[in-house]
Protein backbone atom coordinates (compact mmCIF):
# COMPACT_ATOMS: atom_id res chain seq x y z
CA UNK A 1 0.00 0.00 0.00
CA UNK A 2 1.60 2.95 -0.85
CA UNK A 3 2.75 5.34 1.98
CA UNK A 4 0.37 8.29 2.75
CA UNK A 5 1.73 12.09 3.01
CA UNK A 6 1.20 13.64 6.06
CA UNK A 7 -0.93 16.87 6.04
CA UNK A 8 1.72 19.46 6.16
CA UNK A 9 4.09 18.26 3.64
CA UNK A 10 0.96 18.52 1.22
CA UNK A 11 1.05 21.84 1.94
CA UNK A 12 4.17 22.10 1.54
CA UNK A 13 4.78 20.76 -1.68
CA UNK A 14 1.47 23.13 -2.89
CA UNK A 15 2.95 26.15 -1.65
CA UNK A 16 6.58 25.56 -3.39
CA UNK A 17 4.78 24.66 -6.30
CA UNK A 18 2.41 27.64 -6.42
CA UNK A 19 5.75 29.84 -5.50
CA UNK A 20 8.28 28.28 -8.16
CA UNK A 21 5.16 28.98 -10.62
CA UNK A 22 5.02 32.73 -10.17
CA UNK A 23 8.72 33.12 -9.89
CA UNK A 24 10.34 31.71 -12.78
CA UNK A 25 13.84 32.12 -13.87
CA UNK A 26 14.61 34.09 -17.56
CA UNK A 27 15.16 30.44 -19.11
CA UNK A 28 11.89 29.28 -17.77
CA UNK A 29 9.99 32.46 -18.85
CA UNK A 30 11.62 32.29 -22.83
CA UNK A 31 11.84 28.73 -23.19
CA UNK A 32 9.11 26.98 -25.33
CA UNK A 33 8.39 23.75 -23.62
CA UNK A 34 5.50 21.35 -22.86
CA UNK A 35 2.94 21.59 -20.08
CA UNK A 36 5.43 18.31 -18.70
CA UNK A 37 8.49 19.65 -18.87
CA UNK A 38 7.31 23.01 -17.37
CA UNK A 39 5.91 21.26 -14.15
CA UNK A 40 9.03 19.13 -14.56
CA UNK A 41 11.39 22.04 -14.23
CA UNK A 42 9.42 23.66 -11.49
CA UNK A 43 9.47 20.50 -9.23
CA UNK A 44 13.55 20.97 -9.84
CA UNK A 45 13.66 25.10 -9.17
CA UNK A 46 11.39 24.44 -5.96
CA UNK A 47 14.36 21.75 -5.10
CA UNK A 48 11.36 19.17 -4.70
CA UNK A 49 13.33 16.65 -6.84
CA UNK A 50 15.31 16.45 -3.72
CA UNK A 51 12.59 14.56 -1.89
CA UNK A 52 11.00 11.18 -2.66
CA UNK A 53 7.58 11.92 -4.11
CA UNK A 54 9.47 14.22 -6.33
CA UNK A 55 12.27 11.87 -7.54
CA UNK A 56 8.80 9.36 -8.06
CA UNK A 57 7.50 11.71 -9.98
CA UNK A 58 10.21 12.27 -12.07
CA UNK A 59 11.46 8.45 -12.57
CA UNK A 60 7.58 7.52 -13.21
CA UNK A 61 7.71 10.03 -16.17
CA UNK A 62 10.98 8.90 -17.43
CA UNK A 63 9.80 5.23 -16.91
CA UNK A 64 6.69 5.26 -18.81
CA UNK A 65 9.09 6.16 -22.46
CA UNK A 66 10.58 2.86 -21.60
CA UNK A 67 8.01 0.48 -20.75
CA UNK A 68 4.59 1.21 -21.80
CA UNK A 69 1.64 -1.48 -22.53
CA UNK A 70 0.49 -2.10 -26.12
CA UNK A 71 -3.27 -0.96 -27.19
CA UNK A 72 -4.78 -1.63 -30.61
CA UNK A 73 -7.15 1.18 -32.45
CA UNK A 74 -9.59 3.05 -31.08
CA UNK A 75 -9.29 2.42 -27.58
CA UNK A 76 -11.25 3.28 -24.53
CA UNK A 77 -9.78 3.16 -21.12
CA UNK A 78 -11.56 4.46 -17.58
CA UNK A 79 -8.03 5.00 -15.32
CA UNK A 80 -7.39 5.46 -11.76
CA UNK A 81 -4.82 7.53 -9.82
CA UNK A 82 -3.74 8.43 -6.50
CA UNK A 83 -2.33 11.12 -4.31
CA UNK A 84 0.01 8.26 -2.70
CA UNK A 85 1.66 7.83 -5.54
CA UNK A 86 3.28 9.65 -8.09
CA UNK A 87 2.22 6.94 -11.24
CA UNK A 88 2.36 7.75 -14.83
CA UNK A 89 0.19 5.76 -17.50
CA UNK A 90 1.88 5.04 -21.01
CA UNK A 91 0.52 3.06 -24.30
CA UNK A 92 1.92 2.20 -27.40
CA UNK A 93 0.02 2.34 -30.53
CA UNK A 94 0.64 1.70 -34.01
CA UNK A 95 -0.04 3.96 -37.07
CA UNK A 96 -0.23 4.36 -40.77
CA UNK A 97 1.54 7.92 -42.65
CA UNK A 98 -1.50 10.18 -43.44
CA UNK A 99 -3.75 9.32 -40.63
CA UNK A 100 -5.14 11.55 -38.00
CA UNK A 101 -4.65 10.72 -34.73
CA UNK A 102 -7.29 11.95 -32.04
CA UNK A 103 -6.83 11.90 -28.17
CA UNK A 104 -9.14 12.57 -25.63
CA UNK A 105 -9.03 13.06 -21.83
CA UNK A 106 -12.16 13.91 -19.89
CA UNK A 107 -11.60 13.92 -15.83
CA UNK A 108 -14.41 12.03 -13.98
CA UNK A 109 -16.62 13.75 -11.71
CA UNK A 110 -15.08 15.24 -8.59
CA UNK A 111 -11.66 15.08 -9.49
CA UNK A 112 -9.52 18.31 -9.62
CA UNK A 113 -6.40 17.41 -10.96
CA UNK A 114 -3.68 19.12 -13.82
CA UNK A 115 -3.38 16.16 -15.95
CA UNK A 116 -0.66 15.95 -18.59
CA UNK A 117 -1.00 14.61 -21.87
CA UNK A 118 2.12 13.48 -23.96
CA UNK A 119 2.46 11.92 -27.36
CA UNK A 120 5.98 10.61 -28.96
CA UNK A 121 7.15 8.72 -31.85
CA UNK A 122 9.42 5.61 -31.53
CA UNK A 123 11.81 5.46 -34.43
CA UNK A 124 13.73 2.81 -33.59
CA UNK A 125 16.84 4.61 -35.42
CA UNK A 126 16.62 7.07 -32.63
CA UNK A 127 17.83 6.53 -28.97
CA UNK A 128 14.74 8.99 -27.62
CA UNK A 129 11.45 9.60 -28.38
CA UNK A 130 10.87 11.79 -30.65
CA UNK A 131 7.86 14.65 -29.14
CA UNK A 132 4.69 15.16 -31.52
CA UNK A 133 2.15 16.99 -29.33
CA UNK A 134 0.81 17.70 -25.28
CA UNK A 135 -2.01 19.30 -23.20
CA UNK A 136 -2.68 19.52 -20.08
CA UNK A 137 -6.18 20.05 -18.28
CA UNK A 138 -6.24 23.64 -19.81
CA UNK A 139 -7.42 21.58 -23.28
CA UNK A 140 -7.65 17.92 -22.52
CA UNK A 141 -7.60 17.05 -26.48
CA UNK A 142 -5.31 17.57 -29.82
CA UNK A 143 -4.97 15.69 -32.43
CA UNK A 144 -1.74 15.38 -35.34
CA UNK A 145 -1.05 13.91 -39.07
CA UNK A 146 1.39 10.83 -38.79
CA UNK A 147 4.16 11.55 -41.23
CA UNK A 148 5.80 7.98 -41.08
CA UNK A 149 4.41 4.28 -40.54
CA UNK A 150 5.22 3.71 -36.83
CA UNK A 151 4.65 3.07 -33.24
CA UNK A 152 3.56 5.85 -31.23
CA UNK A 153 3.78 6.34 -27.43
CA UNK A 154 0.81 8.52 -25.34
CA UNK A 155 2.00 8.87 -21.57
CA UNK A 156 -0.59 10.10 -19.36
CA UNK A 157 0.69 11.74 -16.07
CA UNK A 158 -1.38 13.56 -13.42
CA UNK A 159 0.50 16.22 -10.90
CA UNK A 160 1.77 15.31 -7.54
CA UNK A 161 -0.84 15.14 -4.59
CA UNK A 162 -4.12 14.24 -6.51
CA UNK A 163 -6.90 11.32 -6.65
CA UNK A 164 -9.10 11.07 -9.55
CA UNK A 165 -10.62 8.87 -12.98
CA UNK A 166 -9.95 9.98 -16.36
CA UNK A 167 -11.29 8.59 -19.56
CA UNK A 168 -9.05 8.33 -21.97
CA UNK A 169 -9.94 7.90 -25.94
CA UNK A 170 -7.28 7.20 -29.19
CA UNK A 171 -8.74 7.23 -32.23
CA UNK A 172 -8.05 7.31 -35.83
CA UNK A 173 -9.57 9.88 -38.61
CA UNK A 174 -8.50 10.39 -41.99
CA UNK A 175 -6.57 13.87 -42.97
CA UNK A 176 -7.78 14.15 -46.28
CA UNK A 177 -11.48 14.54 -47.51
CA UNK A 178 -12.45 11.45 -49.95
CA UNK A 179 -11.98 12.08 -53.57
CA UNK A 180 -14.78 10.77 -54.82
CA UNK A 181 -18.19 12.73 -54.26
CA UNK A 182 -20.77 10.47 -52.23
CA UNK A 183 -18.33 7.96 -51.72
CA UNK A 184 -16.34 6.92 -48.99
CA UNK A 185 -13.67 4.08 -48.50
CA UNK A 186 -16.18 1.33 -49.13
CA UNK A 187 -16.06 1.83 -52.79
CA UNK A 188 -12.14 1.17 -52.84
CA UNK A 189 -11.80 -1.92 -54.88
CA UNK A 190 -8.13 -2.10 -55.87
CA UNK A 191 -5.59 -1.32 -53.31
CA UNK A 192 -2.24 -0.18 -52.99
CA UNK A 193 0.78 -2.76 -53.60
CA UNK A 194 -1.54 -5.10 -56.36
CA UNK A 195 0.55 -6.46 -58.85
CA UNK A 196 0.05 -4.73 -62.43
CA UNK A 197 0.90 -5.86 -65.84
CA UNK A 198 1.77 -9.29 -64.84
CA UNK A 199 4.34 -8.35 -62.23
CA UNK A 200 6.13 -5.77 -63.72
CA UNK A 201 5.02 -3.03 -61.31
CA UNK A 202 2.79 -2.39 -58.62
CA UNK A 203 -0.17 -0.24 -58.03
CA UNK A 204 0.82 2.94 -56.75
CA UNK A 205 -2.42 4.41 -55.87
CA UNK A 206 -6.19 2.89 -55.12
CA UNK A 207 -8.67 2.57 -57.14
CA UNK A 208 -11.84 4.16 -56.47
CA UNK A 209 -14.97 2.49 -58.54
CA UNK A 210 -18.05 4.94 -59.21
CA UNK A 211 -20.41 5.58 -62.14
CA UNK A 212 -19.06 7.33 -65.05
CA UNK A 213 -20.11 10.88 -64.14
CA UNK A 214 -19.88 11.55 -60.85
CA UNK A 215 -17.59 14.28 -59.88
CA UNK A 216 -14.04 13.82 -58.74
CA UNK A 217 -13.24 16.02 -55.79
CA UNK A 218 -10.23 17.99 -54.45
CA UNK A 219 -9.69 16.07 -50.96
CA UNK A 220 -7.91 19.09 -49.75
CA UNK A 221 -7.38 22.71 -50.78
CA UNK A 222 -4.31 23.63 -52.99
CA UNK A 223 -3.84 24.54 -56.69
CA UNK A 224 -3.91 22.30 -59.77
CA UNK A 225 -0.38 21.99 -61.17
CA UNK A 226 -1.44 19.37 -64.26
CA UNK A 227 -3.90 18.78 -66.50
CA UNK A 228 -2.93 16.57 -69.53
CA UNK A 229 -3.61 13.11 -70.91
CA UNK A 230 -1.45 10.13 -70.84
CA UNK A 231 -1.21 6.88 -71.92
CA UNK A 232 -1.66 4.73 -68.73
CA UNK A 233 -3.32 7.45 -66.44
CA UNK A 234 -5.97 8.89 -69.32
CA UNK A 235 -7.25 11.66 -68.70
CA UNK A 236 -5.20 13.50 -65.47
CA UNK A 237 -5.54 16.10 -62.84
CA UNK A 238 -2.33 17.01 -60.79
CA UNK A 239 -3.15 18.64 -56.97
CA UNK A 240 -0.85 20.42 -55.25
CA UNK A 241 -1.19 19.82 -51.37
CA UNK A 242 1.91 22.61 -49.86
CA UNK A 243 0.70 22.45 -46.64
CA UNK A 244 1.94 19.32 -46.39
CA UNK A 245 4.53 18.97 -49.16
CA UNK A 246 2.23 16.71 -51.28
CA UNK A 247 0.97 16.05 -54.62
CA UNK A 248 -2.46 14.14 -55.00
CA UNK A 249 -3.11 12.81 -58.86
CA UNK A 250 -6.22 11.94 -60.33
CA UNK A 251 -6.72 9.46 -63.30
CA UNK A 252 -8.81 7.69 -65.56
CA UNK A 253 -11.01 10.80 -65.67
CA UNK A 254 -13.86 11.04 -68.55
CA UNK A 255 -13.43 15.21 -68.32
CA UNK A 256 -10.99 17.52 -66.79
CA UNK A 257 -12.57 20.68 -65.49
CA UNK A 258 -9.86 22.44 -64.08
CA UNK A 259 -6.96 24.59 -65.41
CA UNK A 260 -3.39 24.21 -64.33
CA UNK A 261 -2.95 27.39 -61.97
CA UNK A 262 -6.41 26.90 -60.55
CA UNK A 263 -6.97 27.35 -56.83
CA UNK A 264 -9.37 25.11 -55.38
CA UNK A 265 -11.17 24.27 -52.36
CA UNK A 266 -11.92 20.84 -50.61
CA UNK A 267 -14.67 19.53 -52.05
CA UNK A 268 -14.46 21.50 -55.60
CA UNK A 269 -14.96 19.07 -58.46
CA UNK A 270 -11.90 18.27 -60.53
CA UNK A 271 -13.31 16.35 -63.32
CA UNK A 272 -15.50 13.39 -63.67
CA UNK A 273 -14.99 9.70 -63.36
CA UNK A 274 -14.14 7.87 -66.10
CA UNK A 275 -12.22 4.76 -67.63
CA UNK A 276 -9.46 6.75 -69.96
CA UNK A 277 -5.90 5.71 -70.11
CA UNK A 278 -5.26 1.81 -69.76
CA UNK A 279 -8.56 1.29 -67.54
CA UNK A 280 -10.60 1.45 -70.59
CA UNK A 281 -11.44 -2.08 -70.28
CA UNK A 282 -12.64 -1.93 -66.70
CA UNK A 283 -15.73 -0.08 -64.99
CA UNK A 284 -15.33 3.31 -64.51
CA UNK A 285 -13.29 4.09 -61.24
CA UNK A 286 -10.80 7.01 -60.32
CA UNK A 287 -7.26 6.16 -59.59
CA UNK A 288 -5.94 7.79 -56.64
CA UNK A 289 -1.95 8.64 -55.75
CA UNK A 290 -0.31 10.73 -52.82
CA UNK A 291 3.11 11.44 -54.18
CA UNK A 292 4.96 13.28 -51.09
CA UNK A 293 8.57 15.00 -51.51
CA UNK A 294 11.24 13.55 -50.75
CA UNK A 295 9.93 9.52 -50.52
CA UNK A 296 7.70 9.12 -53.63
CA UNK A 297 4.37 7.64 -53.76
CA UNK A 298 2.64 6.65 -50.61
CA UNK A 299 -0.52 4.18 -49.89
CA UNK A 300 -3.57 6.19 -50.15
CA UNK A 301 -5.77 4.51 -47.99
CA UNK A 302 -5.18 5.90 -44.54
CA UNK A 303 -5.36 9.49 -45.57
CA UNK A 304 -8.51 8.40 -46.70
CA UNK A 305 -10.27 5.85 -44.34
CA UNK A 306 -13.17 6.38 -42.60
CA UNK A 307 -12.86 7.64 -39.01
CA UNK A 308 -12.82 5.02 -35.95
CA UNK A 309 -16.19 4.72 -34.34
CA UNK A 310 -16.21 5.40 -30.70
CA UNK A 311 -15.06 1.88 -29.14
CA UNK A 312 -17.18 0.02 -26.63
CA UNK A 313 -17.50 1.76 -23.03
CA UNK A 314 -15.79 -0.74 -20.51
CA UNK A 315 -18.08 -3.69 -19.08
CA UNK A 316 -15.67 -4.38 -15.93
CA UNK A 317 -16.73 -3.03 -12.86
CA UNK A 318 -16.14 0.75 -12.34
CA UNK A 319 -16.07 0.60 -8.76
CA UNK A 320 -13.08 -1.44 -8.87
CA UNK A 321 -10.73 1.41 -10.12
CA UNK A 322 -8.17 2.66 -7.30
CA UNK A 323 -9.39 -1.47 -5.31
CA UNK A 324 -7.53 -4.47 -4.99
CA UNK A 325 -8.30 -7.52 -6.18
CA UNK A 326 -6.89 -10.72 -6.32
CA UNK A 327 -5.94 -13.48 -8.72
CA UNK A 328 -8.90 -16.40 -8.42
CA UNK A 329 -7.31 -19.44 -10.02
CA UNK A 330 -3.91 -21.82 -10.23
CA UNK A 331 -2.51 -18.96 -12.68
CA UNK A 332 -2.67 -16.52 -14.39
CA UNK A 333 -1.00 -13.75 -16.59
CA UNK A 334 -0.68 -10.36 -17.20
CA UNK A 335 -0.37 -9.34 -20.66
CA UNK A 336 1.41 -6.54 -22.63
CA UNK A 337 -2.05 -5.42 -24.00
CA UNK A 338 -5.81 -6.09 -23.66
CA UNK A 339 -5.89 -9.03 -25.91
CA UNK A 340 -5.50 -13.01 -25.40
CA UNK A 341 -2.80 -12.67 -27.93
CA UNK A 342 -1.04 -9.92 -27.04
CA UNK A 343 2.71 -10.46 -25.28
CA UNK A 344 2.87 -11.58 -21.41
CA UNK A 345 4.37 -9.65 -19.12
CA UNK A 346 4.40 -12.12 -16.32
CA UNK A 347 2.40 -15.18 -14.85
CA UNK A 348 0.78 -14.01 -11.25
CA UNK A 349 -0.31 -17.85 -9.32
CA UNK A 350 -3.52 -17.99 -7.32
CA UNK A 351 -4.38 -15.20 -4.13
CA UNK A 352 -1.61 -12.52 -5.77
CA UNK A 353 -3.44 -9.01 -5.10
CA UNK A 354 -3.62 -6.66 -7.91
CA UNK A 355 -4.33 -3.29 -8.01
CA UNK A 356 -6.81 -2.10 -10.44
CA UNK A 357 -5.56 1.15 -12.14
CA UNK A 358 -7.45 1.20 -15.20
CA UNK A 359 -10.83 -0.94 -16.92
CA UNK A 360 -11.49 -1.50 -20.57
CA UNK A 361 -13.77 -3.78 -22.13
CA UNK A 362 -13.58 -7.30 -20.67
CA UNK A 363 -9.94 -6.28 -19.30
CA UNK A 364 -8.30 -4.56 -16.35
CA UNK A 365 -5.24 -2.72 -16.28
CA UNK A 366 -3.20 -3.80 -12.79
CA UNK A 367 -0.42 -3.30 -11.03
CA UNK A 368 1.45 -6.20 -9.04
CA UNK A 369 3.34 -5.45 -5.65
CA UNK A 370 6.16 -5.11 -7.32
CA UNK A 371 5.15 -1.92 -9.50
CA UNK A 372 4.62 -4.00 -12.72
CA UNK A 373 1.91 -3.28 -14.72
CA UNK A 374 0.06 -4.99 -17.10
CA UNK A 375 -3.48 -6.28 -18.18
CA UNK A 376 -5.90 -9.32 -17.08
CA UNK A 377 -9.23 -10.49 -17.95
CA UNK A 378 -11.72 -9.37 -15.59
CA UNK A 379 -12.83 -13.17 -15.13
CA UNK A 380 -9.25 -13.85 -13.72
CA UNK A 381 -9.45 -12.07 -10.49
CA UNK A 382 -12.04 -11.91 -8.10
CA UNK A 383 -12.21 -8.24 -5.59
CA UNK A 384 -9.74 -9.08 -2.23
CA UNK A 385 -12.18 -6.96 0.01
CA UNK A 386 -13.84 -10.25 0.83
CA UNK A 387 -11.26 -11.81 2.69
CA UNK A 388 -9.54 -14.87 2.35
CA UNK A 389 -9.52 -15.71 6.15
CA UNK A 390 -8.91 -13.87 9.25
CA UNK A 391 -6.45 -14.47 11.82
CA UNK A 392 -5.21 -13.05 15.04
CA UNK A 393 -1.64 -11.78 15.08
CA UNK A 394 0.68 -13.77 17.84
CA UNK A 395 3.14 -10.95 18.39
CA UNK A 396 3.33 -7.05 18.00
CA UNK A 397 3.65 -6.57 14.60
CA UNK A 398 4.38 -3.59 12.08
CA UNK A 399 1.85 -2.83 8.92
CA UNK A 400 4.14 -1.47 5.98
CA UNK A 401 3.49 -0.01 2.84
CA UNK A 402 5.27 -2.16 0.82
CA UNK A 403 5.80 -6.02 0.37
CA UNK A 404 9.54 -5.62 1.16
CA UNK A 405 12.04 -5.13 3.72
CA UNK A 406 12.63 -1.62 4.73
CA UNK A 407 9.22 -0.11 3.60
CA UNK A 408 7.64 2.88 5.30
CA UNK A 409 5.65 1.87 8.30
CA UNK A 410 1.93 2.64 8.28
CA UNK A 411 1.40 1.19 11.70
CA UNK A 412 2.32 -0.84 14.93
CA UNK A 413 -0.34 -3.55 15.45
CA UNK A 414 -0.31 -5.21 18.90
CA UNK A 415 -0.57 -8.77 19.62
CA UNK A 416 -3.64 -10.71 19.30
CA UNK A 417 -4.65 -7.86 17.07
CA UNK A 418 -7.50 -9.19 14.41
CA UNK A 419 -6.82 -8.81 10.94
CA UNK A 420 -8.03 -9.90 7.50
CA UNK A 421 -6.14 -11.16 4.58
CA UNK A 422 -6.39 -10.00 1.21
CA UNK A 423 -4.12 -11.73 -0.59
CA UNK A 424 -0.38 -12.93 -0.78
CA UNK A 425 2.70 -12.36 -2.18
CA UNK A 426 6.07 -13.40 -1.78
CA UNK A 427 6.05 -13.90 2.03
CA UNK A 428 3.91 -11.13 2.48
CA UNK A 429 0.19 -10.80 3.15
CA UNK A 430 -2.00 -7.81 2.09
CA UNK A 431 -4.16 -7.61 5.20
CA UNK A 432 -6.77 -5.20 6.26
CA UNK A 433 -6.57 -3.76 10.38
CA UNK A 434 -9.46 -3.70 12.57
CA UNK A 435 -9.39 0.35 12.01
CA UNK A 436 -9.40 -0.42 8.20
CA UNK A 437 -5.94 0.29 7.06
CA UNK A 438 -4.61 -1.74 4.71
CA UNK A 439 -0.83 -2.59 4.06
CA UNK A 440 0.99 -5.46 4.30
CA UNK A 441 2.55 -7.94 6.98
CA UNK A 442 5.72 -9.85 6.72
CA UNK A 443 5.77 -13.48 6.75
CA UNK A 444 3.76 -15.00 9.69
CA UNK A 445 2.26 -18.32 10.54
CA UNK A 446 -1.49 -18.60 10.16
Amino acid sequence: MPFRLRAPLYLVFITLLTACSQQQTLQGIFQKSTPHETYARRLRQAGLDQTALGRDWLAAAANALRDSLVVTLPFQETGYFSADQATAASYRYQVREGETVRISLSLGAGTEARVFLDAFELDPDRAAPRQLASADTTALSFSYVAEDDRQHLLRVQPELLRTGQFTLRIQRAPSLGFPVHGKNDVAVGSFWGVDRDGGARRHEGIDIFAKRGTPAVAAVAGFITRVNETPRGGKVVWLADTEHSQHLYYAHLDRQLVQPGQQVKPGDTLGLIGNTGNARTTPPHLHFGIYRGGRGAVDPFPFVRHADALPPAPRTAPERLGQWVRVRDKQATLHRGPLAKATTVAGVSRNTPLLVVGSQTDWYRVQRPDGQLGYIPARAVVAAAAPLRRMALPVATDLYAKPQTGAATLDSLPARSLVAVLGEYQGFRLVRSATGTIGWLAGLDS
